[in-house]
């Protein structure tokens, strides 16, 4: 997996549209001739300072949260006298918020705001 995710920060894939004139299709790179860059971890990857005041923002607002609680440190049951059924919902907003799928497996350890920092700090799509 580690590997994985260093050949990842690195990958550029070009993308483009095709236009289809008459009876075929042309390439043509998206935004008038040039192309588009995706990057995993291009200049625009958070820094961690960043999926930290995020992170904590998303747990501060779950409604059966004290926000005074809230820190780094947090575990959502242990911490915070969350349910199985909350953890879940604050990784779905997790989710929601850094625009990415965090797999059931992954999701299931996923047990405290240091946790979710340290996924969603290392995953390559976040965003």
């Amino acid at each position: 997996m580690a590997l994985r995710a260093a050949i990842l920060r690195h990958v550029r894939v070009p993308v483009q549209t095709l236009i289809i004139t008459g009876s075929k299709l042309q390439p043509r790179a998206l935004y008038g001739g040039s192309l588009r860059f995706l990057s995993s971890h291009g200049d625009d990857h958070l820094t961690k300072d960043e999926v930290i005041d995020r992170v904590l923002s998303v747990v501060k607002s779950f409604p059966k949260v004290d926000p005074s609680k809230v820190n780094a440190d947090v575990h959502f049951q242990n911490d915070l006298g969350l349910d199985s059924l909350d953890n879940v919902e604050i990784v779905m907003a997790l989710e929601e918020e850094f625009k990415l799928e965090i797999p059931d497996k992954e999701a299931d350890k996923i047990e405290s705001c240091n946790l979710a920092i340290e996924y969603i700090y290392n995953h390559p799509l976040a965003g």
